[in-house]
């Protein structure tokens, strides 16, 4: 007999949450990378703040979403409208900027300043470039120690250029599982055509069932052993390559066994 309706919604469900659990729980390694970087990438400059800011919807504003520094929880998730600040020019024009004195650049957004009291006077921002898009702002806020700070480099430019090129693949790969985890979100809050009571309970339910936790935990794992190394990615990867082909030939024999 073929599964009904309501078995099928509980099937793309399933698989819908599924999605967006892993997806969760990829981006949590990503962001913690990319909090890294810009602690080893600052230290290398000299500077004392450091962020990285994203674009936020189709209308082209930017969002904090990794930073270090004195006002670094405060800055995430503060909106850059489209076009405004440094930030915006670098967005749109795919070109790094270096500035000394903010206060003598026309351009520079202080909301973001009076939002969080903090006090910029200058910056290094330099574009994010992912397959030749522009996907985010990689940003270094004013000297370590106290004023007046030295100006930016052109060497010093070009080394958070370089920084700029692995923070982009970071910031790729976060927005990849975020698409999915939105995605999944926007589909399970639409209205369907099911209640959506029963949608919850039923949702409730599955993230504590043995399968979804079991699913879970063996994502957990992957995860944890591949933040330890190359080689242990290699053989998490081998392992799992081995599985799969064990799992293959099983289904084959008993498909043939018939």
């Amino acid at each position: 007999m073929p599964p009904t309706d309501g078995t099928n919604l509980e099937e793309k469900l399933g698989r819908l949450i599924e999605t967006i659990d892993v997806a969760n729980i990829l981006t949590e390694p990503l962001t913690r990378s990319l909090t890294r970087l810009l602690e080893i990438s600052a230290s290398e400059l000299n500077s004392e703040e450091a962020s990285v800011l994203i674009r936020e919807g189709s209308d082209g504003d930017l969002r904090f979403l990794a930073a270090i520094g004195k006002v670094a929880e405060q800055l995430i998730n503060i909106k850059v409208p489209a076009g405004k600040g440094i930030a915006g020019f670098v967005m749109s024009s795919g070109q790094p900027m270096a500035v000394s004195d903010v206060g003598e650049e026309t351009s520079f957004y202080s909301e973001v300043d009076r939002t969080t009291g903090y006090s910029t006077q200058m910056i290094l921002a330099t574009p994010l470039s992912h397959n030749g898009e522009i996907i985010g702002v990689l940003e270094y806020i004013n000297r370590r120690g106290t004023p007046p700070f030295e100006p930016f480099s052109p060497v010093e430019m070009d080394r958070a250029a370089l920084f700029a090129e692995a923070i982009a693949s970071l910031v790729n790969a976060y927005e990849s599982a975020k698409l999915f985890r939105d995605f999944g979100e926007r589909v399970l809050g639409g209205d369907g055509g099911h209640d959506v009571g029963l949608v919850r309970d039923w949702l409730h339910k599955l993230r504590g069932s043995d399968d979804h936790r079991e699913m879970m935990d063996l994502a957990v794992l992957v995860r944890e052993v591949a933040s330890r190394g190359d080689a242990e990615r290699d053989l998490c990867r081998s392992i799992l390559e081995s599985v799969l082909r064990y799992s293959d030939s099983r289904t084959d024999t008993s498909y043939l066994s018939l």
